[in-house]
């Protein structure tokens, strides 16, 4: 491993790193030298030296994975890097630190580590097989696929078995949880070790050895969750940890720092339980019995809620008929089930596993039903066959000054999309960073010259009835101008549905071919590789398709917002947070919820321009943008773009596109 320089020839050094004649541009093709690159890279290279936390800011083509993995790799410490998504995650892996590691000549190790989920289990791809219990003949067949896939890979990771789809259903089955797995007690571990090696437990030892680290933020807070209740970290102690994306963590700090228990834990609690008794205790014949009463009380507790997928509050779940008493049911099967569990558990490794997954599940579910901790909201989430019963902090701010006291080490949080008109005081606050230090820098791009900002005139209130058919009217003769080469982004599911279908009757109508794409007809990668090759589609979307999404080039030219991003105010956690905020005498509209919108709308907005060579018109129809006054601050916080209210100027931008194309 090469010694960390100093801080003074650390500088130096990445002055030369970033250079017009340095290695990166002898490696990289079409590198450019950015000054803002540098700037970046130095800050960070400061904060890792002097073990401070970083809160920066760094605009679209800033380079800024670069800027943060030039100086991690440098560093000569153990460093973090937590991305926002898996497909980050493997692109930092599988093409940026190779490019930086080769160019700079570092012999520093390297680990991608995810979760559990992503990969193969030895364990339950016997046992499924064995079993044969496939809910359908596809997913017999996948689990074949599967099984010769476990024969030749090193790493287990089911994104490397391109036979089967990444969300195919027979992955949950071949696949473990933290409730589910064995850990030490895995027969699979146990039997063969050399042959077996739980493809977990080799990813984590990576990790453990390595310099260079690449979780996702998930991961990472998964971590910290466990490591607050005293088992093995899944993350080596580190020097400095980067978040890259870092706009998603209070969302992702939330859901981790909170407690849940769903349905579907239940159910295979009681499918394991049974499974598990079968090999091992077919004598005990209440244990069918008990699974099968769980199985049909927890179905029956989801039927007490509406089956349309929503997020219901507390008052909204007691409100219902049947939800408490049903309630009471689980938590009363579960409780004889554990009992039972407990009888059994010296029988097997499964069972013992099992009683103890029971246990821990009635403990989570006796504290929801109690609610003692007023510091945290309660509420749930429905989906088609599911049900979840969370248990949220209205903060986060102590609990994650907790988790970054004690060895002192590094914090990075960057992203593109982090202040408010220059103010990171918000995200601060939010994210408990007391001390941190943050800095901006302007993405590097002309967008006076490449980018419209258009918000058109006369559309009605955002609540009203014929809302989406207005706003489908304002954008149709852009979206002709353009030629397609657009994402429509909007707000809900609803409006996406609505928005689609007014547009599919309009290009019926016009007789025009352009390809009308919708969310959830295919996976998200599927549908964006489909959008790049046709080149003149229209895609719509909700919330998957406002950030991390990278199309450059003429197939995306127009990005439309339907309404400003505010959450729905009768959201359980938002409106809890608010009533707190608001017993504190603070202003909640200011300090939480337009920041958040303003963060939003930027990422959204982000998606245009993506190349120095990109041009686009970014058309944001929701009128509060301009008749209220918080307006300017969120149009304020996005790039400098000219401005118009004008349609005739929305479609001369995309004429004067097409003759300077040579159209």
């Amino acid at each position: 491993m090469l010694a960390a320089p100093d801080e003074p020839s650390m500088t130096a050094l990445l002055a030369e790193v970033f250079s017009t004649s340095g290695p990166l541009a002898a490696a990289v093709p079409g590198y450019r030298p950015r000054q803002q690159q540098l700037e970046l890279a130095e800050s960070i290279a400061a904060a890792m030296a002097g073990n401070r936390v970083l809160v920066a800011e760094a605009g679209t083509g800033t380079g800024k994975t670069y800027a943060y993995l030039v100086p991690a790799l440098l560093s000569g410490g153990k460093v973090i890097v937590s991305t926002g998504t898996k497909n980050l995650q493997d692109q930092l892996f599988g093409r940026d630190i190779p490019t930086i590691r080769r160019a700079l000549g570092l012999p520093v190790k390297v680990a991608l580590l995810k979760g559990r989920a992503n990969y193969l289990c030895h364990h339950h791809l016997a046992r499924s097989l064995a079993d044969g219990r496939f809910l359908t003949r596809e997913d017999a067949a996948w689990a074949q696929r599967i099984a010769r896939f476990a024969r030749t890979t090193r790493s287990g990771d089911k994104a490397e078995c391109v036979d089967v789809p990444e969300n195919a259903t027979v992955w949950p089955m071949v696949t473990s949880t933290r409730d589910n797995c064995l850990g030490q007690e895995c027969p699979q571990h146990k039997e063969c070790p050399q042959h077996k090696e739980c493809f977990v437990l080799a990813a984590r030892r990576e990790a453990l050895a390595a310099d260079l680290v690449v979780v996702n933020h998930h991961l990472f807070f998964a971590d910290v969750m466990l490591r607050d209740e005293g088992t093995a970290e899944l993350l080596p102690a580190c020097n400095t940890v980067i978040f890259d994306e870092a706009h998603q963590l209070p969302e992702v700090a939330s859901l981790f720092f909170g407690e849940s228990v769903s349905t579907a834990q239940l159910l295979e609690l009681a499918r394991d339980a049974q499974s598990e008794g079968l090999a091992a205790a077919r004598d005990c014949l209440d244990l069918p019995r008990l699974c099968s009463r769980l199985e049909k009380d927890v179905r029956d507790l989801r039927l007490t809620l509406p089956l349309e997928p929503a997020r219901c509050s507390l008052p909204q779940l007691t409100a219902r008929p049947g939800f408490a008493d049903a309630l009471a049911t689980v938590i009363a099967a579960v409780e004889a089930l554990a009992g039972l569990l407990e009888t059994q558990a010296q029988r097997g490794e499964g069972l013992d596993h099992c009683w103890r997954r029971a246990s821990e599940l009635l403990q989570r579910l006796q504290a929801w039903q109690s609610g003692s901790n007023e510091d945290f909201v309660r509420w749930a989430e429905t989906y088609t066959h599911a049900l979840q019963l969370n248990a949220t902090p209205l903060a986060i701010a102590g609990i994650m000054q907790k988790q970054m006291s004690g060895h002192p080490r590094a914090w990075i949080f960057t992203s593109a999309t982090l202040a408010v008109q220059n103010d990171f005081g918000h995200y601060c606050s939010e994210m408990g960073l007391v001390d941190a230090a943050s800095a901006r820098w302007e993405s590097p791009f002309d967008y006076p010259r490449q980018a419209l900002l258009y918000a058109p005139r006369n559309l009605p209130d955002p609540n009203s009835a014929d809302y989406a058919e207005a706003v489908v009217g304002a954008a149709w003769p852009v979206l002709r101008a353009s030629g397609g080469r657009a994402f429509f982004l909007c707000t809900s599911l609803r409006a996406m549905r609505r928005v689609h279908e007014l547009l599919a009757d309009r290009l019926a109508r016009d007789r025009l071919e352009l390809p009308l794409l919708l969310q959830g007809e295919q996976g998200k990668n599927e549908l964006l590789e489909r959008f790049r090759r046709l080149g003149n589609a229209i895609l719509i979307g909700s919330q998957s398709f406002w950030e991390g999404v990278d199309v450059r080039g003429e197939a995306l030219s127009l990005v439309v917002i339907d309404k400003l991003p505010f959450a729905p105010p009768d959201d359980p956690v938002l409106s809890a947070r608010i009533e707190r905020m608001r017993s504190e005498g603070r202003n909640a509209f200011l300090e939480y919820q337009l920041p958040r919108v303003v963060i939003n709308v930027k990422q959204g907005a982000g998606r245009l321009i993506r190349d120095e060579t990109d041009r686009g018109v970014l058309m944001i129809c929701d009128p509060r943008l301009i008749a209220k006054t918080y307006g300017k601050r969120i149009w304020r916080s996005l790039p400098p773009m000219q401005r118009t209210r004008e349609l005739a100027d929305a479609v001369a931008f995309f004429s004067a596109a097409a003759e300077s194309a040579g159209r």
